[in-house]
């Protein structure tokens, strides 16, 4: 039986053609946005491998923007660094009325975010109904959505502290939060020494 020769399509360069907008000649595509503005520093420029012949450009954040985080009151001692951890929001006010004491909480359309002191997921298994955001930096996983979101959608303090500390108690949350799961808490000895 005689085999055939099958082309490698990872070999094949499409033809440029003027005006072609996948062909990337300084590795960056204009792509039209949403809102109509040049969002041509927003493309990374690395291609995807070929495809057919063709090679795809997928649009990603732009490099120079960090997610955001939670800003807590000027006045309110972090002097430990701080964290978030993120929570439905009919947790949330559960959990608010069976804490002794609560930090500042922001909250959104989608979670509520309690402040606790940086590394407060190191040795500890958080549900997995709960988002924990080191630095309280709030990623949002698709770039289109980062651009249409609105300045009122972002996370807004709806309680603060009355002393000086900004941070919720770390292991009454975990412990709350793994009730409302309905999962077991679960803790390794030593991490991170």
């Amino acid at each position: 039986m005689e085999r055939q020769h099958i082309p490698d399509l990872r070999d094949h360069q499409p033809a440029h053609h003027p005006g072609d907008h996948l062909s990337a000649l300084d590795g960056r595509d204009r792509l039209p946005a949403p809102d109509g503005r040049d969002h041509s520093a927003a493309v990374d420029p690395r291609p995807y491998p070929a495809v057919f012949g063709l090679r795809m450009y997928i649009p990603t954040a732009p490099p120079h923007e960090s997610p955001a985080r939670l800003a807590i009151p000027a006045e309110l001692s972090a002097g430990l660094g701080y964290d978030a951890v993120g929570t439905s929001p009919e947790h949330g006010e559960r959990i608010m009325d069976c804490l002794p004491r609560v930090g500042c909480v922001f909250a959104d359309d989608e979670r509520w975010w309690w402040i606790v002191p940086s590394g407060s997921h190191i040795g500890v298994t958080w549900p997995t109904s709960t988002s924990y955001a080191v630095g309280a930096r709030l990623a949002d996983p698709s770039w289109t959505r980062a651009l249409l979101r609105s300045r009122s959608a972002r996370p807004r303090l709806i309680h603060r502290p009355e002393g000086d500390s900004p941070y919720t108690p770390p292991i009454p949350l975990y412990f709350l939060t793994c009730r409302l799961a309905g999962s077991t808490p679960s803790w390794s000895l030593g991490a991170g020494i």
